[in-house]
């Protein structure tokens, strides 16, 4: 895929850009010389297309080629670093496909409460919650939120959600896995309500347990550019490794999450309670 346009700087710590490529789509493109780290793009594309075989709504990834003279020409195609500003580096980049037009698609990053209700797909924050604790990801979970129709009056809108930015599974440029109680939850406790045991967050589980195989994994890591992880694939190959024996350890974790003094369940809790008492 190529990169032919610039349309805007984005929010966030890795400085990412809005470009049109050469399929007459849009990409939220991130580059190898970001302020994060050059292993957050083989985060991104290896975390989004594992999401994606565990049945999560996720972004298209593409590999995006853009060339020396789009940034040569393109004063906005620059990172902003402590100490100047440095030009994006050309060659393979990280894209994330926008779903839609930019001028005409509505994209929100939050909604308010009430409108969680109208979520079509709200159960895959469950699902993204054991693909966060299987990976590490160790940034807050994030997602944004598309109409799916303009048509109707504002208080009757479906919305789907959309599970963005995985640049942080794994830790980030780290590569290990600071398992902690609350990472991986987002924000709003309202998506959770629906939990009552772990039999809520199947078929994910499922998923992850009998179909994520070391073939499977080697062969989504192998269609990494090896720029994206410094031409280091003993220490992706050993990545992969470690991802696969994780495939066990995430019921472990969503009952440690359960039993945090945050309480991320309630109805678990509750139901946990009267089935004692009874």
């Amino acid at each position: 895929m190529l990169a032919v346009e610039h349309l805007r700087r984005m929010r966030g710590g890795s400085q990412s850009h809005l470009m049109r490529c050469d399929d007459d789509a849009y990409y939220i493109v991130k580059f190898q010389n970001n302020p994060q780290h050059v292993r957050i793009l083989a985060n991104e594309m290896l975390g989004t297309r594992l999401a994606a075989r565990l049945g999560l709504c996720v972004p298209q990834v593409e590999v995006i080629e853009v060339r020396p003279e789009l940034i040569i020409y393109t004063k906005e195609l620059v990172m902003e670093l402590g100490l100047g500003r440095l030009p994006c580096s050309a060659g393979k980049q990280f894209g994330s496909q926008f779903p839609g037009h930019p001028a005409r698609t509505r994209v929100y990053d939050f909604l308010p409460e009430e409108s969680f209700g109208r979520v079509l797909n709200v159960a895959d924050f469950l699902g993204i919650f054991v693909f966060d604790k299987w990976t590490c990801n160790t940034d807050g979970r994030q997602a944004i939120f598309s109409l799916e129709s303009n048509s109707t009056p504002l208080d009757q809108r479906w919305y789907r959600a959309m599970m963005i930015d995985q640049g942080f599974c794994f830790n980030g440029g780290e590569w290990n896995f600071p398992d902690a109680p609350l990472r991986g939850l987002y924000s709003r406790k309202s998506v959770y309500q629906g939990v009552i045991g772990m039999d809520s967050f199947e078929p994910w589980l499922d998923r992850l347990e009998k179909s994520v195989t070391e073939t499977m994994l080697l062969k989504e890591a192998r269609r990494i550019p090896p720029e994206w992880y410094s031409e280091d694939w003993q220490a992706f190959d050993d990545l992969m490794e470690r991802l696969y024996v994780r495939r066990n350890r995430v019921r472990e974790l969503i009952y440690s999450a359960m039993r945090s003094d945050r309480n991320p369940f309630p109805n678990w809790e509750v139901r946990a309670h009267a089935v004692g008492e009874a």
